[in-house]
């Protein structure tokens, strides 16, 4: 009884580290899904969102301006990708790897600085106090009733995002998007420009995912130079889990990404029960790579093993006029 009070107690963190993680999800469903594009810059987008919105909270900023300059930061990391692979023919996974590489010590530099003119030095930690700063979102506040909870401004970002992406990816820019992800020979041999799509697409994956990182760094009280380590195994595992679960039920472009973010609610409240059952937190990373895995075979076993066999049409009545 006490296990399940304790688990219950925990289900609003869950729910609220789930939303924050969803719009993260939806950034890597787009480069993963739409794009068609294997994009590391993940990991190094998130810590820079977290970075750049906890410095300029601390420095007296509006919350939502400091989000926005959080997504305007993941969308300058995602057109450095995009360049590296379009304009230098590197490729997309290379290119992501070398700007999650450069964004660590970037990122260093930003919680770091102080002030034009002054000794600016590297960080590892920003703190964002709710008792000093006004914040959009806070964990402090995660089970009291009222609108301090940070629950439904967070259902507010996802379902703005959501909306906002569904009406972009109707458009003629979008629609040129998701031709280019569908089969990039056939989108250029129409006359769509894809380079200028790969690199809008990164864009546009690296701001949302910036947009986690803020919101991540105001709900926990702080950024960290390493908040943004696993982000894609994380985001993966929520679009995966998202598409094994309601796949078969979910057709519609806005509730595919919808399914993404019940995918890390999903698994971050299957984290929350794990730990309640005495999982050492040092082993996070590797559950989390189980559960990857596990979801990623779902499907190939669902097709191989327990697929219906059925037999080719007209072959029962093709064997009958052999024996006759």
């Amino acid at each position: 009884m006490d296990f399940l009070l304790t688990f219950l107690r925990s289900m609003p963190g869950a729910v609220g580290q789930g939303l924050i993680w969803g719009i993260m999800a939806i950034g890597v469903y787009l480069t993963y899904k739409i794009l068609d594009v294997a994009d590391l810059t993940v990991d190094g987008s998130l810590a820079t969102g977290g970075a750049v919105c906890a410095l300029l909270t601390v420095n007296g900023a509006n919350p939502a301006t400091a989000l926005v300059c959080a997504v305007l930061a993941g969308m300058l990391a995602g057109l450095v990708t995009g360049l590296f692979h379009t304009a230098c023919g590197i490729p997309a996974i290379l290119s992501g790897i070398l700007t999650q590489l450069a964004l660590y010590s970037i990122n260093l530099r930003i919680m770091g600085w102080v002030g034009w003119g002054a000794d600016n030095g590297t960080k590892a930690t920003l703190a964002v106090s709710v008792d000093k700063n006004h914040l959009l979102v806070s964990s402090r506040y995660i089970r009291e009733m009222g609108l301090q909870n940070p629950l439904l401004p967070l259902g507010i970002f996802v379902v703005v995002t959501i909306v906002a992406l569904y009406w972009f990816f109707g458009t003629e820019l979008g629609s040129s998007i998701r031709a280019t992800g569908a089969n990039r020979s056939m989108a250029r041999a129409q006359g769509i420009n894809t380079d200028f799509n790969v690199v809008l697409g990164l864009m546009i994956s690296n701001g949302l995912v910036a947009l986690a990182g803020g919101l991540l760094a105001q709900y926990q009280g702080s950024s960290t130079i390493d908040m943004g380590r696993g982000a894609i195994v994380i985001g993966l595992a929520a679009v995966i889990i998202g598409e094994v679960i309601f796949g078969k039920v979910f057709h519609n472009f806005s509730l595919k990404l919808f399914a993404a973010v019940l995918g890390a609610i999903i698994y971050y409240i299957v984290i929350q029960l794990v730990l309640r059952l005495g999982l050492d937190t040092n082993d996070l990373k590797l559950l989390t790579a189980l559960v990857v895995a596990v979801f990623l075979a779902i499907p190939y076993w669902k097709g191989k093993y327990f697929r219906a066999r059925i037999k080719p049409a007209g072959s029962a009545s093709e064997g009958g006029n052999g024996n006759a």
